[in-house]
């Protein structure tokens, strides 16, 4: 529907709940894991996130969309469980992609963050050496962003951009990938130019929670971040970053 015309006021609006997964294993014996399985405490984190999602009274989830990553698989699996929902995977939704660190010492991992951290923004959009460009992984996510909204009849408005059309009854989808992809996706829909460190304009700890939804406005839909950063339902000591 374009903005100027009239938009249809049963439709009901459509949430977004964005998952950070839980805590990963970032290490093992002192080595780096370049995909790794949830800590302990990230099966914890994924628990209390999925009975918060599957006893919300407010809206029930209706889609279980999922990065690749085994981190956050493993993060939606009690989702699906709890839910009833089946795992979607959709791979361009995985965090952006770090240098092959496989065999490399946790401590030497870490110097690498630490002394890369002041780059200039130049460097900052080029990314790691040999890991993927900020720029394409933006470009990655949001397109991925772009195409689920669109199969589900969600587009962005031709007159105003700052504007969306809804032609559907879509419910609730529940989308759990990583900090930085979450924090670009956020981005993107609140209309923000992007810069190459998403993850640290919008911080998002492990298992928490980012809540998006559609409202109607000026004749067509906008997206509204009702939440961000949500860990109301994993207690302090639980909690990770």
């Amino acid at each position: 529907m374009a903005a100027s015309g009239s938009f249809r006021v049963s439709l009901p609006p459509m949430d977004i709940i964005f998952v950070r997964h839980g805590q990963p294993q970032w290490a093992i014996d002192g080595l780096s894991q370049p995909n790794p399985h949830l800590t302990e405490l990230g099966r914890k984190q994924a628990t209390l996130a999925a009975a918060r999602i599957a006893t919300d009274e407010k809206a029930t989830a209706t889609e279980l969309i999922v990065s690749p990553a085994i981190r956050s698989q493993e993060t939606a699996d009690p989702i699906a469980t709890t839910t009833g929902l089946t795992i979607t995977t959709i791979d361009d939704l995985v965090e952006i992609q770090m240098p092959d660190w496989e065999g490399v010492t946790e401590e030497a991992v870490i110097d690498i963050f630490r002394t890369t951290r002041h780059r200039t923004p130049d460097e900052w959009w080029d990314g790691l050496p040999g890991g993927e460009p900020f720029r394409d992984f933006h470009n990655r996510v949001t397109t991925a962003l772009d195409a689920l909204l669109a199969n589900r009849g969600i587009t962005r408005n031709h007159e105003d951009p700052r504007l969306w059309d809804v032609s559907d009854e879509l419910g609730r989808i529940v989308i759990v990938a990583h900090g930085g992809t979450n924090s670009v996706c956020l981005a993107h829909l609140m209309g923000a130019p992007p810069s190459p460190w998403e993850w640290e304009k919008y911080v998002l700890f492990h298992g928490s929670f980012a809540r998006v939804k559609f409202i109607p406005l000026a004749g067509a839909y906008v997206p509204s971040l009702r939440t961000f950063n949500d860990q109301d339902h994993i207690p302090s000591e639980l909690r990770s970053r």
